[in-house]
């Protein structure tokens, strides 16, 4: 069985002349335990179809299940637990709180989750275990991003989802975080769904859906993956 599937999902804003379909119905299945790379450029539907497997936002036709259980079918209530057991966000922006050091950001996703990871265990796996009294402020903006990364698998989430997670960050940088990405997966087992628009994360997948104007225009799996440690761009 399929861990995460996606059937004829579509999704617009907007009402009357000024609607958008943003997307056209989409239709994917990934793997537990893949790393997936959502391709495309800016405007191409893959933040909102990355959200709308979150539960973040909802689809106005087709269905999304995971484990085989589909997320529409859920009440608030079961959504919400959904959201806070399975799964992790990593955002471009950080989105840490600012009054809180290093370790109480990450302490945060544990207190939502039934069995979190040890906390001085995720600090170290992430490198940042002598930045934990420090506040966000006092944080480069790659440590910040591990912090973010921390608070999310800390959870011990099933799925990490992660939205052009290098975005803001240089090019050394930005290696270092997709390195992270691929360690945390091959260390914990989450399954990563990631948005880039930058051509050479893809070779880092499993799995890879290229997406233009709100479906998904080629697919393919990657026989011979590349760490990320040997991406160039």
């Amino acid at each position: 069985m399929h861990f995460v599937e996606v059937r004829s999902v579509k999704k617009s804003f907007g009402q009357g002349s000024s609607r958008v379909e943003v997307l056209k119905g989409i239709d994917l299945t990934i793997g537990r335990g893949e790393v997936c790379v959502l391709l495309g450029p800016s405007g191409s539907g893959k933040s909102t179809l990355l959200n709308i497997i979150g539960g973040i936002e909802t689809a106005d036709a087709g269905t999304v299940s995971v484990n085989g259980e589909v997320i529409a079918d859920l009440r608030e209530k079961a959504l919400t637990q959904y959201r806070r057991r399975h799964l992790g966000y990593v955002f471009q922006t950080y989105n840490l709180i600012p009054n809180l050091t290093v370790r109480e950001n990450i302490e945060v996703g544990a207190f939502l989750s039934g069995s979190p990871l040890d906390v001085d265990e995720v600090m170290e796996t992430l490198g940042i275990a002598d930045q934990k009294n420090k506040l966000p402020h006092q944080l480069s903006g790659g440590q910040q991003q591990r912090t973010s990364i921390g608070r999310a698998i800390v959870k011990n989430p099933d799925i990490l989802l992660c939205d052009e997670p290098t975005g803001a960050l240089d090019y050394s940088t930005s290696k270092e975080i997709l390195k992270l990405i691929e360690e945390v997966n091959q260390k914990y087992g989450c399954t990563v769904i990631m948005v880039t628009h930058n051509d050479a994360i893809q070779h880092m997948a499993d799995q890879v859906f290229k997406l233009r104007d709100g479906v998904i225009r080629k697919s393919y799996v990657n026989a011979q993956k590349i760490p990320a440690a040997e991406l160039e761009w």
